[in-house]
């Protein structure tokens, strides 16, 4: 498989774009823990080495990379909560969390390299859904590490406060052993109710 490259974010300059951001999201298939998204400005002349799609980073290799976009890119992180996810669905509450991102930035990009194959709803700056970019787009790669980063210490935290879940592990996401936890342990306070394995649960009988 190729590695993401800047190729995209230079045909945003040479459109006129001077500061492009990449944004991505994690945590659509968990059945607990927010919905997490981040939106990074990297510096053209300052890209962090070994930048590639989360997915295929060692969690060490990850974690220096994390540590390098922090230092050296505008970053920013957002979260959709549990109770925004049931009321909106999961789709509309991703969307949230990453307009919030682009929000948080220090400055705001002038055009958008957006993981996935929609633009959120609500968005006013010019932008390109990108499927699959966090394979595709160094922004987007970026985005995807801090994303993913973000939401597995969250779940860590969690996992002290609700042992038992394996979110250490399993970030929330529907493990066996999760879906064992639920049946036997019940439902917490950050579980998604309007996902059906927890829905199942709660009106069962």
């Amino acid at each position: 498989m190729d590695m993401p490259d800047y190729s995209l974010e230079k045909s945003a300059f040479a459109q006129g774009a001077s500061r492009v951001g990449g944004v991505d999201e994690v945590g659509r298939g968990p059945l607990a823990g927010p919905v997490t998204a981040a939106a990074v400005v990297l510096d053209p002349g300052n890209i962090p080495e070994g930048l590639n799609d989360s997915k295929k980073l060692t969690a060490k290799r990850r974690a220096a990379v994390f540590d390098a976009i922090m230092a050296c890119a505008d970053v920013s992180v957002a979260h959709a909560s549990v109770e925004e996810i049931d009321e909106i669905n999961i789709l509309r509450a991703s969307h949230l969390a990453m307009l919030r991102a682009v929000d948080g930035l220090s400055r705001r990009p002038d055009h958008l390299l957006i993981d996935g194959n929609m633009i959120p709803a609500g968005n006013r700056i010019s932008a390109l859904a990108v499927v699959k970019g966090d394979a595709r787009s160094l922004s987007i790669a970026a985005a995807s590490i801090v994303a993913k980063i973000t939401r597995d210490r969250i779940m860590m935290d969690l996992a002290q406060q609700f042992p038992g879940y394996g979110w250490e592990t399993n970030a929330g996401y529907p493990s066996k052993s999760h879906k064992a936890a639920l049946q036997n342990l019940g439902v917490t306070p950050h579980h998604r109710r309007s996902f059906r394995p927890v829905h199942n649960i709660l009106y069962q009988g």
